[in-house]
């Protein structure tokens, strides 16, 4: 008997089916990823949201010091990036290998986006800026109760920064993650995605301040 064999037209059948529904599926895979990236974004967030409350409940109500917008060595006993992690039993950012040394690949973080690509200049490394209008940075750093600040689910707290400093303004916020966005995290401890026409004038080169569910000031 004659063993079956595939013609060479066959053959270039299967890999045009293959061809085909390789271009159908790797679109759907990037998509899925892209979107795995942002919902780790979002829960990091998300945590910070937690560790906030929870350091709140734990200090009279108190919001924790900003910090600095550079720690350096000398800086490990203050700010968010040092108290927050705390309440929730992860190693303070001092801790980091990675915050000094670029070629260290950062992991699964609460300080690292996984959509931001940024890694360490020698100094520093923060994918997420604290909003410094709330109570002030460093000497100006001012005692505030989370229960005397109105619309906490509006007032920003965290965000997704395209600048390196730990605390910051609204100029900072990145232009181009999670869809051409940025996430945000806020003082009742949700979190969010927001399209950069929400908050950010690309003809101007600058922020926009006015969006109704993003308050920078209390």
């Amino acid at each position: 008997m004659k063993r079956a064999a595939f013609t060479l037209l066959e053959l270039l059948v299967v890999v045009a089916v293959i061809a085909t529904l390789a271009s159908l599926l790797l679109p759907a895979l990037s998509r899925a990823k892209l979107r795995v990236r942002d919902v780790a974004c979002l829960n990091n967030l998300r945590q910070w949201g937690l560790a906030t409350q929870l350091y709140a409940s734990d200090h009279e109500d108190f919001l924790p010091p900003e910090g600095t917008p550079n720690p350096s060595d000398s800086a490990t006993n203050t700010g968010w990036y040092v108290l927050l992690p705390r309440q929730l039993g992860l190693p303070r950012y001092h801790d980091q290998p990675w915050r000094t040394n670029a070629a260290i690949e950062p992991g699964r973080s609460i300080f690292i986006c996984p959509a931001n690509p940024r890694r360490s200049n020698g100094r520093n490394l923060f994918h997420y800026c604290l909003n410094e209008h709330i109570n002030g940075t460093a000497e100006d750093n001012r005692p505030v109760k989370l229960s005397h600040l109105d619309g906490l689910p509006n007032l920003v707290w965290l965000f997704d920064s395209k600048n390196l400093p730990a605390v910051g303004y609204w100029n900072y916020v990145h232009t181009n993650l999670h869809g051409g966005g940025a996430q945000f995290v806020f003082l009742d401890g949700h979190a969010a995605r927001f399209r950069q026409a929400d908050y950010w004038d690309s003809a101007t080169g600058k922020a926009r301040t006015n969006h109704p569910a993003l308050r920078w000031r209390p």
